[in-house]
């Protein structure tokens, strides 16, 4: 008779120092079924799933697949057994194939042409059933962020995984994407494999789930049947009290154009056009919402704005003086105001092996209050501190490394250097990517207050439900071009989806 559950954790205890990661967690995942994972940033779901896939020891505790206590003292055990993990942020060697990095680990012995062939045979059978084609020849560097996705997805598939662990599949991935991928989940499930789905996005655990489990400060706090539960009632359960799910703000009047950018052109270092002719302005006291699908332009946008690209046509003037090319450098911009939040915060808001205190410094070392000739460590220490504290960064260790933070609490940091500062003009891009309901009431909180004290915000978001919520207006990115302006209350998702794709009004 075949187990009741494919996956428990049974009294699962985990520390890293003082901190108490997990705390005697029980989960317990029915066989065939697609189960939600749900928690705060640092509610210890990534550390719990880490230990499931034998990343980590767990201090104590007891794990048991198909009901049989096992011993994860690696990712080749957890592989050996039918697990298999997707990443939030991807594991794969990008300066190597797709077939390269799908064989890591599971190589075929020293006979590595036969073991090459093997898996090729099995991607073709994958790529025909399950629509998951991407060239196994293809370097990872050259691939987009969908199709990094896939390749992590067929590395679990073609070990056979019983069991798939999918750690906020859906954060980078465009509405297009995501759909393909909750088709593929539900048609594995059908075939009987389990899945765990971690993610912030209520309304997808909602769409997608049998069951969800929450966790909070380290322990499961309860598990709903998903169809007899809310999203009101997971927020609250997550965060220990009611939540804002939607963001309030009043009417406001914007002030003065304090950012102008005309006929802005850039292309790639392979001569396609990344902005084509792009203008727009930015007033004081203000949100602008840049909305599109990823890799139509935004990401050039916020570059060339944060002074990062240099156009190849097109002016930038700010507060009513057009800038010259030596003006438009990020430090001499930082200097009048305009601050960036960049969409990579690993690539690059943050420098992972540094202290967070290192982190919380980035572009800002010169400042006469951390030391003149020398840094002063005490100073660099107490003021991270005061923005963790500020931001609710956890664990608030400014001596912590900076990827010893979950992906949240990364991003709050980033937030936390860029908005103390006091911005004139804020770029900010993706803010909330992959972080908690109580987090994200907390960001939006600061991007309305900033905007109603006066700073224009440039916000680049892929999801329309918070660009909906926070901009003031709204324009629509497609192929490197603004294909239209709209407020959100005269607008809709749908009316957002045909101007992405290039087919609204103005488009024609």
């Amino acid at each position: 008779m075949a187990a009741a559950f494919a996956v428990e954790t049974q009294a699962i205890t985990k520390r890293f120092g003082a901190t108490m990661a997990n705390n005697g967690v029980d989960l317990c995942i029915k066989a065939g079924s697609i189960h939600g994972l749900v928690g705060e940033n640092g509610a210890g779901k990534s550390t719990l799933m880490s230990i499931l896939f034998g990343f980590y020891g767990a201090d104590s505790g007891t794990i048991k697949i198909d009901g049989v206590a096992v011993r994860m003292a690696s990712p080749g055990d957890a592989m050996r057994l039918g697990l298999g993990m997707v990443h939030q942020h991807f594991m794969l060697v990008e300066a190597m194939s797709v077939i390269d990095n799908i064989m890591l680990g599971a190589e075929g012995g020293m006979l590595l042409r036969l073991g090459a062939e093997s898996v090729r045979q099995k991607l073709a059978v994958l790529e025909r059933d399950y629509e998951l084609g991407v060239d196994p020849d293809a370097l990872v560097s050259g691939l987009s962020v969908g199709q990094c996705q896939r390749v992590e997805l067929l590395k679990a598939l073609v070990r056979d995984a019983r069991v798939l662990i999918l750690d906020e599949p859906t954060s980078v991935l465009t509405p297009d994407e995501t759909a393909k991928l909750f088709s593929l989940l539900r048609r594995l499930q059908g075939e009987g494999r389990s899945i765990v789905l971690i993610t912030h996005k209520l309304r997808e655990v909602l769409d997608l789930t049998n069951e969800v489990s929450v966790m909070r400060a380290g322990r499961i706090v309860g598990t709903f049947a998903t169809a007899a539960t809310s999203a009101d009632e997971l927020a609250e359960a997550m965060v220990g009290r009611k939540v804002a799910l939607r963001a309030s703000k009043g009417a406001r009047q914007p002030g003065a154009r304090v950012l102008e950018a005309r006929d802005i052109c850039l292309a790639g270092s392979d001569g396609v056009a990344r902005l084509d002719h792009v203008s727009l302005d930015l007033h004081a006291g203000e949100i602008v919402g840049i909305a599109g699908v990823s890799g139509n332009g935004q990401s050039e946008l916020l570059d060339v704005l944060a002074g990062l690209a240099q156009p190849q046509a097109g002016s930038v003037a700010l507060f009513g003086r057009e800038l010259a090319a030596p003006a438009r450098h990020p430090g001499k911009l930082r200097a009048q105001g305009v601050m960036h939040v960049p969409e990579d915060r690993q690539g690059r808001g943050l420098v992972l092996p540094f202290a967070a205190s290192e982190s919380a410094l980035l572009g800002y070392a010169h400042d006469a209050a951390f030391g003149a000739l020398l840094l002063n460590k005490a100073a660099i220490i107490a003021d991270c501190r005061a923005k963790m504290l500020a931001f609710d960064v956890r664990p608030p260790n400014p001596e912590l490394v900076t990827a010893g933070f979950s992906g949240g609490n990364q991003q709050k940091l980033v937030l936390a250097r860029e908005i103390m500062r006091h911005p004139k003009i804020l770029l900010i891009g993706q803010p909330t990517r992959g972080v908690d309901i109580g987090a994200i009431e907390f960001i939006h909180a600061q991007i309305i207050a900033l905007r109603d004290a006066g700073v224009a915000i440039l916000l680049v978001s892929v999801e329309l439900d918070e660009i909906l919520t926070l901009a003031d207006r709204i324009l629509v990115m497609c192929n490197g071009r603004i294909t239209g302006e709209r407020r959100p209350e005269a607008t809709s998702e749908r009316d957002l989806g045909l101007l992405m794709a290039g087919i609204g009004a103005e488009a024609a």
